[in-house]
């Protein structure tokens, strides 16, 4: 293990962090030991409680664009500890690599951020704009108390955000080779498809609502929902679970229980998919109970100040050009862009995030607290 007193700054800070069991939606200190920080270098803080969440928002300037960093500092469960090689809150660097539950999703970025801003403080204090973190510990959970109800905390206040860049894991191969500039809606589904339960040997006194429920969800996965545009793929249908059945191979069962889920891009709406998937449904004269969940919005930064500073800051301090993609799951973004804001997402590379031995290249964390350094350059200088 590297010494402390060869650790760069954001290398220390990402150790610190990593070494506190912040599994959601528990923070640990992560948030109070960032905001001492923040506090030190001119940052007016908001902590904010929402349920039995923590979160914070902390702000530094008076006037101008406001360009936020947003993140979270709570983690994935670790899984049994036994099958890591090294313990998950006792963060190592081995072979160049930082190992630890965090590492690369998200408290890497985060400490490249926080670090990011002190130097950019010190070189600049009289900046242009101002500068906010939004950070919560409900990102990995069920996101109800946290960037939600921050954005909504905001919006009260008539406070915008202008540019917000989302620490997430966004590179593939490379830190800096992906950004996400936008991410597609989530739209999940409970469907139970109603039927008569009865004796298999008499199916002409029951109704088999597996039977009835399967044209139906055949046609749904065959349609085409969209072809996308420039900057998302066509919109996707899955079912992730079925249940139906008591158990016993001659009962016809009652009822059936489908769960799916629709990713969908900005050429659609939640409105248009509901109602062309219940058309789908009537068509088939299926008798059945219907719940709909919107997870987020499809949004897009197709381009911008914000996406312009940060490909530049990648050219400088990575030399390679940048990859402007919507792939991949929902983020927190999903509840900022609604307010106007431009959101971009970059972090670390994301091969390793959730999984056992979570890593990150140590060298990639000092190179992205450059990069998120330039960036703030770009826009507020």
């Amino acid at each position: 293990m590297s010494s402390a007193s060869k650790l760069s700054p954001t290398l220390e800070l990402a150790m610190d962090l990593i070494s506190r069991p912040s599994v959601t939606p528990e923070d640990e200190g992560c948030q109070a030991l960032m905001c001492e920080r923040l506090k030190a270098v001119g940052f007016e803080i908001h902590n904010l409680r929402f349920g039995e969440v923590d979160n914070f928002w902390a702000i530094r300037g008076e006037k101008g664009p406001i360009f936020a960093f947003a993140g979270h500092t709570d983690v994935v469960p670790t899984g049994p500890e036994s099958n890591w090689q090294h313990p998950p809150f006792e963060p190592i660097i081995e072979d160049g690599m930082l190992y630890g539950r965090g590492a690369a999703d998200m408290k890497g970025s985060l400490a490249a951020m926080l670090v990011a801003v002190e130097n950019f403080v010190a070189d600049y204090p009289d900046h242009n704009g101002r500068i906010a973190f939004l950070i919560t510990s409900d990102e990995e959970g069920p996101a109800i108390n946290g960037t939600v109800k921050v954005v909504e905390w905001l919006e009260e206040r008539n406070e915008k955000i202008t540019w917000c860049l989302v620490g997430e894991p966004s590179s593939t191969n490379e830190v800096g080779d992906v950004i996400k500039n936008g991410r597609r809606g989530s739209l999940g589904c409970e469907l139970k498809v109603k039927g008569i339960q009865g004796h298999v040997a008499y199916p002409h006194l029951a109704r088999n609502p597996i039977h009835q429920a399967a044209p139906a969800l055949a046609e749904l996965a065959a349609e085409e929902w969209d072809q996308g545009n420039d900057f998302f793929p066509a919109t996707s249908f899955q079912i992730s679970n079925i249940n139906g059945g008591t158990g016993a191979t001659n009962v016809i069962p009652g009822d059936v229980d489908v769960v799916f889920n629709f990713r969908f891009s900005t050429e659609l709406s939640e409105a248009i998919l509901r109602e062309r998937s219940e058309a789908i449904l009537n068509k088939h004269g299926l008798e059945y109970d219907i719940n709909w969940k919107l997870s987020g919005h499809p949004f897009l930064t197709a381009e911008g100040p914000l996406v312009e500073a940060a490909v530049k800051a990648i050219k400088d301090h990575c030399k390679i050009d940048t990859e402007l993609s919507t792939a991949g799951g929902t983020s927190d973004g999903r509840f900022i862009a609604p307010t106007g804001a431009q959101v971009v997402e970059l972090g670390p590379v994301n091969a390793t995030i959730h999984k056992v031995d979570e890593c990150v290249n140590a060298e990639d964390l000092d190179k992205l607290q450059d990069v998120y350094q330039g960036i703030l350059k770009n826009l507020l200088t």
